[in-house]
């Protein structure tokens, strides 16, 4: 949680909101089929649904009140990896510093499958 103290007050920003974002930055852009989890149970990736995405990204909290962003996503089928990382980077740096006014420090993307049509 970040708490930044103006003059009129505090604000406390839950993780849970930087996830909330992050979650829904990446999954709109092109190429990303959605947010994945690896289960415990069997180790296979699966595809999270719109209202559990929060699940696939982590946020980290450093002492100079920036965050880092790990992001595990699956792709479809025939996209460039790369192009598509780096879109979801900026993207999600873009949204999140937007939204929040927070410094966005690393943004992590692991590709964790595609889907195969």
């Amino acid at each position: 949680m970040i708490r930044l103290s103006t003059d009129k007050g505090a604000i406390a920003v839950d993780s849970s909101v930087y996830t909330n974002i992050a979650g829904v930055a990446a999954s709109n852009c092109f190429g990303v089929k959605g947010m994945a989890v690896r289960s415990m149970t069997d180790g296979l990736v699966h595809l999270l649904r719109r209202e559990a995405m929060r699940k696939g990204v982590r946020v980290t909290f450093h002492d100079d009140k920036s965050i880092s962003i790990d992001l595990h996503i699956v792709i479809d089928n025939g996209v460039n990896i790369c192009a598509v990382g780096n879109a979801i980077i900026d993207e999600v740096r873009y949204v999140v510093t937007k939204s929040t006014g927070a410094e966005v420090k690393a943004v992590n993307v692991f590709v964790d499958s595609m889907t195969v049509d």
